[in-house]
């Protein structure tokens, strides 16, 4: 579990900075336009959300709150995976060692 939060930590870390020198260096709508415009950039980003919509599944699973669940599937929509290092991270403080508690949350 320690590595698992090492990990999770890493990602919130490198999604940050990554974020950051994007929204401070790039311009989302010419670049957008231009990942679009390629095949490989459809795939990319086809393959991108279909992750996401698998991570958000696991989210909606294992939260007791559908409002809850919202947020973080919106969150992981916009945000990307440092919306989900961070999830994951809260889910794994929260389930304290136990691995089913991580996985399957209120089902546990």
């Amino acid at each position: 579990m320690k590595l698992a939060k090492g990990i999770s930590i890493l990602g919130i870390i490198v999604m940050t900075a990554i974020l950051g020198f994007a929204f401070t260096r790039g311009d989302f709508f010419v670049e957008g336009g231009k990942l679009l415009a390629m095949p490989w950039g459809i795939v990319s980003l086809v393959d991108l959300y279909t992750g996401f919509t698998l991570f958000s599944g696991w989210i909606i699973y294992r939260e007791k709150s559908l409002a809850v669940a919202i947020l973080w599937t919106v969150a992981m929509m916009t945000l990307g995976f440092f919306a989900g290092s961070l999830y994951a991270f809260l889910a794994l403080q929260a389930s304290h060692g136990d691995w089913r508690k991580f996985w399957l949350g209120n089902r546990a």
